[in-house]
């Protein structure tokens, strides 16, 4: 009976444990190791906050474009850069001085830049227009089995899954590595899609790079939720079994 006890705290810990199939990241990189890398450019969304600066050969000539701050020193701090920023409606516009409401719906930032260029010009503005639009808001949230959970600001203009992970401190051992849930929202569409980072293929997917207000949650693998409420760690689990083993050892005498 007392070894029966034993057999079942040694079964339990074995069960408790993740194997290295569930744990290894890329199992199948060698196979998918030359492929090319789907680039892609977010499309500006409502509530996107641009920072958007215009300038032409004679600086004073596209200083009543800009708006704020931007009339003078261009301020280093994020924060302070958001409050000088063009937020975009729900409707999809931004209001630039002097040129008026712009429409950004369906525009990437390099889109918009060609438009308000074209706008510049083309009604005699200016004739030797320069803009830049950044997007400055942009940011990812991460939640679950990871060792640094929360929402993340970044300013790259393509920044890939994995490293938005490593924001986040990557995942714990318990994290579940081979269903990793995403929802995007684009244009009013939400999109859920689940994520294996054991495989490679992701990195051939629409996914491979996160987009602004990207929402990603890692769960629990299963060992983690069979003994959770029950122990917490392997030093539990440990403990645990050389209790049970002094007790048999003890009982056999």
């Amino acid at each position: 009976m007392n070894f029966k006890i034993l057999g079942f705290f040694c079964l339990f810990f074995l069960a408790s444990c993740a194997s290295k199939k569930e744990v290894l990241y890329l199992q199948d990189i060698e196979v998918n190791k030359a492929s090319s890398i789907p680039y892609q450019s977010a499309t500006i969304q409502p509530n996107d906050i641009l920072k958007v600066t215009i300038g032409s050969l004679e600086p004073e000539a596209a200083l009543p474009y800009n708006k704020g701050i931007s009339l003078g020193a261009q301020p280093q701090n994020l924060e302070l850069m958001k409050l000088d920023g063009y937020v975009v409606s729900l409707s999809h516009t931004i209001t630039i001085p002097v040129l008026g409401e712009i429409i950004t719906q369906d525009k990437t930032t390099k889109q918009l830049e060609e438009i308000i260029t074209s706008k510049l010009i083309s009604e005699g503005h200016l004739t030797e227009a320069r803009v830049n639009v950044r997007l400055i808001n942009a940011k990812v949230t991460i939640l679950g089995e990871v060792n640094n959970p929360g929402t993340f600001n970044y300013t790259d203009q393509n920044m890939t899954l994995i490293q938005a992970l490593g924001y986040a401190g990557d995942l714990t051992i318990n994290g579940k590595r081979d269903d990793i849930l995403m929802t995007r929202e684009v244009d009013g569409i939400r999109k859920i899609t689940r994520i294996d980072l054991t495989s490679a293929e992701f990195m051939n997917s629409e996914f491979y790079f996160v987009r602004p207000n990207d929402f990603i949650i890692v769960n629990q693998n299963n060992p983690r939720v069979k003994n959770a409420g029950f122990v917490k760690d392997v030093g539990t689990i440990l403990t645990i079994a050389s209790l049970a083993l002094s007790i048999t050892i003890l009982l056999s005498r």
